[in-house]
């Protein structure tokens, strides 16, 4: 296999089981100069599993910026490389977006090796819609975790999280808080012996207390909001907000909970606000 000179490869490795690399990753792999690896560590037990012996290079968050000189400078040599992270696809929740994005600015070639990614393998046995908005791991600050599931609440699609197992319960609590009505697939030992579905009703899910090792998969199903709204349940709040609030901060207030179109909001507000100062 002749690989492009002033090129990245970015190869997509197994989740955990090892037979999941694909017959052009490893060719891509074998064929390779310089493999960057998330940590080197975990990496060579894949490398040696399929005999091979290249050079491995550290790159990960920590040290995306202070490698990247280095890297292009490798690139310009003539020498092929190859990005791997330590588990899936390179890129989501993984180091190299900086280093990939130089490489566009730079017009240095990219060229995907596609294979496994969690993300795709949870949701093709999730049963939920296809329609999907992978968010990634969640803050760990419980301020900002309320803000962006308050941002997600209305989204219809599914929604794909990683969390790290040992927090399950953590989180789990917050989707029965924001997602009431869904239901939700966890994902753990993806590919390996032990792989575990655990499937149901967000409101009724319970976990075992034994903490989950290693990062979990979630899937939260897909939801048909209806678009009839309860107009009393909009008079009730802006008259009680409209106490202690502008007009325009009292529809953002209501806006957030997410059943009513700020349109709608906005004139049952202001009716009720003219009628007050009349």
């Amino acid at each position: 296999m002749i690989l492009n000179t002033n090129t990245l490869y970015i190869v997509s490795t197994p989740i955990g089981n090892l037979d999941d690399l694909t017959l052009r990753a490893e060719k891509v792999l074998k064929n390779s100069d310089i493999i960057l690896c998330e940590d080197t560590r975990h990496s060579v037990k894949l490398l040696n599993h399929f005999k091979i012996k290249k050079k491995l290079i550290s790159y990960h968050k920590f040290n995306e910026r202070k490698q990247l000189i280095n890297i292009i400078e490798h690139i310009n040599q003539g020498k092929i490389l190859s990005l791997i992270s330590d588990a899936g696809t390179p890129m989501l929740s993984d180091p190299g977006r900086i280093l990939l994005n130089e490489c566009i600015k730079r017009n240095i070639g990219i060229v995907p090796i596609p294979g496994v990614s969690s993300i795709t393998t949870a949701l093709s046995v999730s049963g939920f819609s296809d329609q999907f908005l992978f968010f990634g791991f969640l803050p760990k600050k419980e301020s900002e975790i309320n803000k962006i599931l308050i941002s997600l609440k209305n989204i219809s699609y599914s929604l794909v999280f990683f969390v790290p197992g040992k927090k399950i319960n953590n989180y789990l609590s917050k989707f029965k808080e924001y997602f009431p009505e869904r239901k939700i697939l966890i994902a753990k030992e993806l590919t390996k012996i032990h792989e575990n579905l655990i499937r149901g009703d967000i409101n009724n899910l319970k976990i075992n207390k034994t903490s989950m090792k290693g990062e979990v998969t979630v899937v939260i199903s897909d939801h048909k909001f209806t678009e009839k709204t309860d107009k009393n349940e909009i008079i009730n709040k802006a008259k009680k907000y409209l106490k202690k609030y502008s007009l325009k901060d009292t529809v953002e207030l209501i806006l957030q909970t997410g059943k009513f179109k700020k349109k709608e909001i906005y004139e049952i507000c202001l009716s009720l606000k003219n009628e007050k100062n009349n």
